[in-house]
């Protein structure tokens, strides 16, 4: 599994470009793994049933794992940038394997927080950093586009998953459910994960639309380190924005399915309004990925936050299911463009040199506000009975995020002078 063979380029066949190949594996890797993930909001209700806790305490699980996701992605940064994604994903996928096994077997709240909060975050540690970060070194040009079909997999997952997590629970059980998902996860990540390599000059190619200097810098040799990059108002800028990022996407995608519930709808209906989120998901990875390459990755986080601040109000007084999809419709598409340029923004501030690394430490704000999300909306329900509160928090910190990326653009200008790049942003 190791990734530190050098081959020669005879052993790739003519005219083929090998990213596109790691580009796929990726994806797939990414539909199994966020898909499961995003699937906890519609575990809510049958274990709130089961075990009478509260939403707070539920919601806390899933705080806990997107701590630890934001925590170990900091050393699945380092190892990727050292080893490659091919041995670091396949780790995780173990781990994620064993995670949901054994969340069939919970029956209290520390096996909760120790499996789904510990476990489980640790395992999903590397299926952001190590997945971007490696296309990042495959692409020069169309690496926004690239790294949004590879971002686009967790709309992909979150739209399959809904609807079939909640069928399964339906027939099954939700504990079987969870059997089910550990066993499809074990089988596509460990699959997938043999093809991941971690830059072209394991196969003697040059990074897509590069020059042979490109390849000095998709082996990591240009850039800021991350002892600079720190001393950067950019840094923590980034860390801030994702924070603000994380806080609304995971507040949602947690709860507005017991939301949609609460409002009188059938679990199938309140299901699909995630599955319409995923679904533009995949449209914002794309469409907006786009925009980044053409136009800059900074403009992709002011149209994201524009439009998750004006959904956050809308779902206000949204009390009708075309209503909802129209908030799923709006905020899928903000959260997929703004997920897909993380990773494209960090490469053109910083430079490859420690971009996983990097990008794993200013995701900690991603996650931490993940974590601080759900946790502060499931206890703000249990305080109030109500979601609004929560909603209409997440519309200031989309705002807030917004204020910090009209700002980055003057930020950026020493680390890309120290870089010898022209401002992208």
């Amino acid at each position: 599994m190791t990734d530190t063979k050098v081959f020669n380029p005879s052993e790739v066949r003519a005219g083929l470009f090998y990213g596109y190949i790691v580009v796929i594996a990726a994806t797939c890797i990414m539909v199994v793994v966020w898909g499961t993930f995003h699937a906890f909001g519609i575990f809510f209700k049958p274990m709130l049933a089961e075990f009478g806790w509260s939403r707070a305490m539920l919601s806390g699980a899933f705080a806990l794992s997107m701590f630890c996701q934001g925590v170990f992605a900091i050393i699945v940064g380092r190892l990727t940038d050292q080893f490659g994604a091919r041995i670091v994903m396949t780790i995780c996928g173990f781990l994620l394997t064993a995670g949901y096994l054994l969340m069939s077997r919970v029956h209290s709240t520390w096996h909760l927080y120790v499996v789904y909060g510990g476990l489980i975050g640790i395992g999903m540690s590397g299926s952001f950093v190590a997945l971007t970060s490696t296309v990042a070194r495959w692409f020069v040009k169309r690496r926004g586009l690239m790294t949004g079909i590879i971002m686009s997999g967790s709309g992909i997952g979150s739209l399959i998953s809904a609807p079939v997590a909640t069928r399964l629970i339906a027939a099954y059980h939700w504990r079987i459910a969870y059997l089910l998902i550990g066993g499809t996860v074990l089988v596509v990540v460990t699959a997938a994960s043999y093809f991941l390599m971690r830059d072209p000059a394991r196969v003697g190619q040059m990074p897509y639309g590069g020059s042979p200097a490109d390849q000095g810098r998709s082996t990591g040799t240009s850039g800021l380190s991350v002892e600079t990059a720190i001393y950067t108002p950019p840094f923590y800028m980034l860390s801030v924005m994702f924070f603000c990022f994380g806080f609304s996407m995971f507040a949602f995608t947690v709860h507005i399915v017991p939301h949609a519930s609460g409002l009188g709808f059938p679990a199938v209906t309140a299901a699909n309004v995630l599955a319409v989120i995923g679904c533009f998901i995949i449209v914002g990875r794309l469409a907006l990925g786009l925009v980044g390459d053409t136009f800059g990755h900074r403009w992709v986080f002011v149209i994201g936050f524009i439009l998750a601040a004006a959904s956050s109000l809308w779902l206000l007084q949204a009390t009708e299911i075309s209503s909802l999809y129209l908030f799923a419709a709006a905020f899928g598409f903000a959260g997929g463009g703004m997920g897909t340029s993380q990773s494209p923004l960090v490469a053109d501030i910083f430079g490859l040199k420690a971009h996983g690394l990097i990008l794993a430490i200013t995701n900690l704000g991603f996650a931490m506000g993940g974590a601080v999300g759900p946790l502060t909306a499931g206890y703000l329900f249990d305080l109030t009975g109500s979601y609004q509160v929560s909603f209409l928090g997440c519309s200031v910190f989309s705002l807030l995020g917004l204020i910090l990326t009209l700002f980055l653009r003057a930020a950026k200008e020493n680390p890309s002078r120290t870089l010898g790049h022209s401002p992208v942003l």
